[in-house]
């Protein structure tokens, strides 16, 4: 059985769906889904629908780059309350993102080490999201180690093999999703071959960056296992291994 470490299963593509969603995945092998929030309200959300799909669905809850101009004292408050919930099992998704229209770098590197040391101290571990940033990124998890004792993960993996290195250099853990099965994705493919399966979680991002051969189509968690066949072809290992693998690194990780 295989586990889906990062979903939306709160996006717009999905109501009304979720239940055919969350039918059609267990058909497919795939017994839990950890659905994402980015900022209060979609956290709270994504909260809900955990309790309402309890033991099959779980939450992580955090503000991303985007949304950090909402951050604040009473946000932050309120993420701990909610984290207080059995279905809360990590912070996130947070971090940089550094294309146009974004809030400034400044603010951004500021909110993103207070939801680190908030993850900690709320002892979760956290769910990384990071374009067009990862110098930056790199250098303020190094500086900044003192609170990823609860460890995380780069959700929807796409850089280089140095950057790959660098990530489990700080104990972390790589989640590979569709990008991995792209015809063009060259450098993920090879960076991900050298990544031990020790380190590397499964993921959608569903809706969004469906597989290949289901490019252009809305993903859906039930897509884990082509996924997981595409990183047992890359690693010339049974996908069996894969599944038994990542589901054990991702149970440890969110303690689910």
């Amino acid at each position: 059985m295989y586990i889906d470490t990062h979903a939306h299963l709160t996006d717009i593509a999905f109501a009304g769906k979720v239940d055919e969603v969350i039918k059609k995945s267990q058909e497919c092998m795939v017994e839990k889904i950890i659905t994402s929030g980015y900022n209060l309200p979609s956290s709270e959300e994504a909260l809900k629908l955990s309790q309402n799909y309890s033991e099959i669905v779980y939450c992580s809850i955090g503000v991303y780059p985007e949304n950090i101009e909402e951050y604040s004292n009473e946000v932050e408050d309120k993420i701990i309350e909610l984290s207080h919930n059995k279905e809360v099992v990590a912070v996130g998704e947070i971090g940089l993102q550094y294309t146009d229209g974004m809030p400034s770098r400044d603010k951004q590197k500021s909110i993103f080490i207070k939801q680190l040391e908030l993850a900690h101290y709320l002892k979760l571990p956290v769910v990384l999201h990071c374009r067009d940033a990862y110098g930056d990124m790199i250098t303020l998890l190094k500086q900044n180690k003192h609170w990823l004792t609860y460890g995380g993960t780069f959700h929807c993996f796409s850089g280089s093999k140095e950057l790959a290195k660098e990530i489990i250099k700080l104990g972390l853990n790589v989640s590979v999703g569709g990008v991995s099965t792209f015809k063009n994705a060259v450098n993920v493919k090879e960076a991900i071959k050298d990544v031990p399966l020790e380190y590397i979680l499964l993921e959608t991002d569903s809706p969004y960056l469906a597989p290949h051969p289901f490019r252009g189509k809305l993903n859906s968690p039930s897509y884990i296992p082509t996924i997981a066949e595409n990183l047992a072809s890359l690693k010339s290992v049974p996908v069996e291994e894969v599944e038994k693998i990542t589901t054990q690194n991702a149970r440890r990780l969110f303690n689910i």
